[in-house]
């Protein structure tokens, strides 16, 4: 497999993934195949995986995530400074990886591929040659 390819499944697993993360906890998969299935149930999780978050904070933090994921995987798939976003996306899951972690143990962020998931995110952060990616239209090289 070139590195053309390798990059372009990286971009857009991980982006795919967070997007569909995202239509999940709005509801937007059926209810036999989705995670949360709603935004109450996805932030009952975000409680549940981050129990030293005052619960006031809760829903902020689940805003706050749910931004990031919906802003992070459209600027992977589009390819939009895909170095920076992909190191973003890798501390982020890296976060939810140890909030799993520390939480419920280290099987449901090994369940899950969360730390396979950051650590393929922060190898795409990695790769300097563009390929299909908005960034190339940006990048002024002489």
């Amino acid at each position: 497999m070139n590195a053309i390819i390798i990059k372009l499944f990286l971009r857009f697993g991980i982006g795919l993934g967070f997007l569909s993360a995202v239509a999940d906890r709005l509801g937007l998969w059926p209810a036999e195949i989705s995670a949360w299935g709603n935004w109450d149930s996805f932030l009952a999780y975000t409680g549940l995986i981050n129990p030293f978050i005052p619960k006031l904070l809760i829903p902020a933090m689940g805003v706050i995530a749910t931004a990031a994921e919906l802003i992070f995987g459209i600027c992977l798939i589009l390819g939009f400074k895909t170095e920076l976003v992909a190191k973003l996306s890798g501390y982020l899951m890296l976060i939810f990886a140890l909030a799993i972690t520390f939480s419920s143990g280290i099987k449901g962020a090994f369940d899950y591929s969360v730390f396979a998931a950051s650590a393929g995110a922060f190898a795409l952060s990695m790769m300097k040659d563009k390929y299909l990616e908005l960034d190339l239209l940006f990048d002024k090289k002489d």
